[in-house]
């Protein structure tokens, strides 16, 4: 599998390699002797999946500490572009994003550590997306921040008409609001 390190060094991406015949396909979709060596320990206790149709934006989500969640997510299925955002006050990187068209067949990967918000939006007709965390989901400490914050400059890759948003993601505060992670404790193994 090879791991590349994004523009903000948290955030790694993962291309595995996929055999394929005119039977199906086969790949690696975890190895945990990969995740540390680049990531460090972490145990995995939840997996989440959603479903999804075309505009549906899903984001920016996190949780507040101390529930705070790291995630390795994939397309199972179509396309989304993926986004981190590095929420981290103090950090170089900070209110910076990066993006990856994660895609089903080629069944690529991003890690998103804490300390960052996480959101997707569906690019394909529909897409099945999955998660791995670190930590169980905890509603009471459910956050995230506006999708559309203008501090961010996300290019979603589709027409503002075409995006679909929950209730809760339309209202969500904007990045100047949250002051949840100083980066000292968020820096990962990057300090």
């Amino acid at each position: 599998m090879k791991v590349i390190v994004s523009s903000i060094p948290d955030v790694l991406f993962f291309e595995p390699e996929v055999f394929g015949d005119d039977r199906g396909y086969f790949f690696e979709s975890f190895r945990q002797d990969l995740i540390e060596k680049h990531i460090g320990h972490v145990l995995f206790v939840q997996d989440n999946e959603s479903k999804s149709c075309y505009g549906v934006l899903r984001g920016l989500h996190f949780q507040k500490p101390p529930y705070t969640q790291s995630k390795l997510v994939r397309a199972v299925q179509g396309r989304v572009l993926d986004v981190a955002v590095d929420i981290r006050q103090g950090s170089p990187w900070y209110g910076r994003h990066v993006t990856r068209v994660l895609d089903g067949d080629r069944k690529n990967m991003m890690w998103v550590p804490k300390g960052f918000a996480h959101g997707f939006v569906v690019l394909s007709e529909e897409a099945v997306f999955a998660y791995k965390c670190d930590n169980y989901y905890t509603p009471s400490h459910d956050a995230g921040i506006l999708w559309n914050d203008s501090a961010l400059g996300i290019d979603w890759q589709l027409p503002d008409e075409d995006i679909l948003l929950s209730g809760k993601d339309k209202i969500l505060p904007v990045l100047g609001e949250i002051d949840l992670f100083p980066y000292e404790e968020y820096c990962g193994t990057k300090c």
